[in-house]
């Protein structure tokens, strides 16, 4: 007799912008998490940013309203992984901290358990290199805010089981998203795709072509991109962008994924975007 879809109970580390959007969508959706973080502060800021995005997602409907919350647990360590049945890696986009933390939790969680790491362009296979169980590490990549968006990349490695495959499509389901299967590559699809048209966005900007507003109104009303791709830089936060490309750079060679001054001197002025109140837009408040 079929036992029905298996109850889930996840592990995120990370409590940055993402890991808290993608806590944020598992809890709306039923399940409990552990979200673990080195620095109390951090998780204290990411618990007031959960509550406020899942009031916002219940405000636009994109939770089911029959569902309780999962329960919101914060750490900073691993500790206990019982009946964790993923962990979903969603640190800044550092190859050495990723394979660091990967490589930790694998040692904490049962053998089979899915390591799911939220990269935005890293290789699989160069992120299962030296972890004890390489079949079990898959990529995925959530769009932000990860609560509204359906839809999420997801990446096999070469090295990847077909089980942790499996479990991850069962995550996905339960979650409501709906999965796009690509292979292993630098930046997968979204990332080589996106990440260079806003570097070349902040380019034109950086040089005084046009503005902003400009360049982000001219792409929603000439060519159909839903918010603009300076906009979506500033909710991306371009330290993270700065950081998918210069890693998409070192991997390709390509000079279109070389991060343009502008951008680099944005981040050095600490104008990272909606977290941090100013990027190529300014806002009212911080992301805390």
């Amino acid at each position: 007799m079929d036992a029905g879809p298996r109850a889930q109970q996840l592990i995120v580390l990370g409590a940055g912008v993402m890991g808290s959007s993608i806590t944020t969508t598992a809890v709306g959706h039923g399940i409990p998490v552990l979200l673990v973080d080195v620095d109390e502060e951090i998780l204290g800021q990411a618990r007031n940013r959960i509550a406020q995005q899942l009031r916002h997602a219940q405000l636009l409907s994109a939770l089911p309203q029959e569902r309780r919350p999962g329960e919101l647990q914060t750490s900073t360590s691993v500790g206990s992984a019982m009946g964790t049945t993923a962990v979903i890696e969603a640190v800044t986009e550092d190859f050495s901290l990723k394979h660091k933390l990967l490589a930790g939790v694998s040692e904490a969680v049962p053998p089979g358990t899915p390591l799911i790491t939220n990269t935005s362009g890293i290789p699989i296979d160069e992120l299962a290199d030296g972890l004890p169980r390489p079949e079990d590490l898959v990529g995925t990549h959530f769009m932000n805010p990860a609560y509204l968006i359906k839809m999420v990349e997801v990446v096999r490695g070469p090295r990847t089981a077909q089980a942790t495959m499996t479990a991850v499509e069962e995550l996905l389901t339960a979650l409501d998203r709906q999965a796009v299967l690509v292979q292993d590559s630098p930046g997968f699809v979204t990332s080589r795709l996106l990440h260079p048209m806003i570097n070349d966005a902040a380019r034109i900007v950086g040089q005084g072509i046009a503005t902003a507003e400009a360049v982000d109104t001219l792409m929603q009303g000439c060519l159909g991109h839903p918010t603009g791709p300076l906009r979506t830089a500033d909710l991306i936060g371009l330290d993270n962008l700065v950081d998918s490309l210069a890693a998409l750079y070192e991997r390709t060679g390509e000079e279109r994924f070389r991060p343009c001054q502008f951008l680099l001197e944005k981040v050095e002025r600490q104008q990272l975007g909606r977290k941090s109140g100013q990027g190529f837009y300014e806002y009212g408040e911080v992301l805390s």
